[in-house]
């Protein structure tokens, strides 16, 4: 088979990075971090407004968005790196499911935070484990996010089986809850964050890096390549392809009902056939999803890692939908090579 699309090369220190992919992000930041602070104060200084004396009304003054804390991917220059159909997402990768053809790729081996796309690894390990699912799981100070300092519906205190806690962990991606059952896990958080690594190492993951269960540190990373085997493996899971693309779910607190939604709208779109999808968010790794649906005949793989706007990785798997529904040659059953323009 002959890989299509366009293979575009992430800036010179990918390079360097596949050597040692655990500190590319890490080592970028550093390098990076003072030429963004330098920027940020810049803009603010050179922002000012000068009035007339004769105006009638006061001026509407436009707030200038600085992101003093851009993502691993923006300080990289991945951001700058032209792409296929004008994605916003600094780093894609679109594979057939079966025949593992390339169809789109853009920096697809740049390594990066990949926030709560973490979860997925975290069910995949808790399904295949094999524990009680009505077993109860009680919320501890533990659970807490003392990383991001996230919120949580789910008090210290509560207790719900590990079956609804998988569930709200994959679908509406509850921090506490995938923490609990990291920690929860048969010798610990230490075990289970090590069965997470070894993991990766068996599907072929060289990239990847995990150091807890949520996502929530930026230590955990990867690339598009390594997520798009994760997603391939983790659909074959049936509790894993359930859980994350149920539309909501209803869990008793107490004397409270919580009604949870998933993160990904997609899944509630009647023109999308969703099989497992995920997303994620943390500011050093932008906004991410990760997903394997059906279009034009064809089981399709996508990841879209460090978007920058909070509907761009929505609109990028858009953009992807409509233009493998407008090629003929991208139909099942024709694999011929294609060359996209952004």
């Amino acid at each position: 088979m002959v890989a299509l699309g366009v293979a575009l090369a992430a800036p010179a220190a990918d390079a360097a990075q596949r050597k040692h992919p655990a500190k590319k992000s890490v080592a970028t930041a550093k390098r990076t971090a003072t030429v963004a602070k330098v920027s940020v104060r810049k803009h603010k200084s050179s922002h000012v407004v000068r009035t007339s004396a004769h105006s009638v009304h006061k001026p509407r003054v436009a707030a200038a968005v600085v992101n003093a804390r851009p993502s691993f991917g923006e300080m990289a220059g991945l951001h700058a790196v032209e792409g296929p159909l004008d994605l916003k997402s600094s780093v894609a990768l679109v594979i057939d499911q079966d025949t593992k053809e390339v169809l789109l790729s853009k920096n697809d081996h740049a390594v990066l935070p990949i926030a709560s796309l973490t979860k997925l690894m975290t069910g995949l390990i808790i399904s295949q484990a094999r524990l009680p699912m009505a077993e109860p799981i009680t919320i501890t100070q533990d659970d807490v996010d003392t990383e991001k300092n996230s919120r949580s519906r789910l008090a210290v205190g509560t207790t719900l089986s590990r079956r609804e806690m998988l569930h709200l962990a994959l679908m509406s991606s509850e921090n506490r809850a995938a923490h609990a059952l990291g920690r929860t896990y048969p010798g610990g958080l230490p075990a289970f964050v090590a069965l997470m690594n070894a993991k990766a190492r068996l599907l072929g993951m060289t990239n990847t890096r995990y150091v807890e269960p949520t996502g929530l540190s930026s230590q955990n990373q990867s690339s598009a390549r390594d997520l798009a085997a994760l997603v391939n493996v983790a659909y074959g899971d049936p509790l894993l392809r359930e859980f994350t693309t149920s539309p909501g779910y209803e869990v008793a607190v107490g004397h409270r009902m919580l009604q949870y939604n998933n993160t990904n709208r997609l899944v509630k779109n009647p023109e999308w056939d969703i099989g497992l999808q995920k997303t994620g968010y943390i500011t050093e790794a932008g906004r991410c999803m990760v997903l394997q649906t059906q279009i034009a005949g064809r089981k399709l793989i996508m990841v879209f890692l460090d978007s920058a706007g909070k509907l761009s990785r929505i609109a990028d798997a858009e953009r992807v939908r409509s233009w493998v529904e407008a090629t003929p040659k991208l139909a099942a059953g024709l694999h011929h090579l294609q060359t996209i323009k952004g």
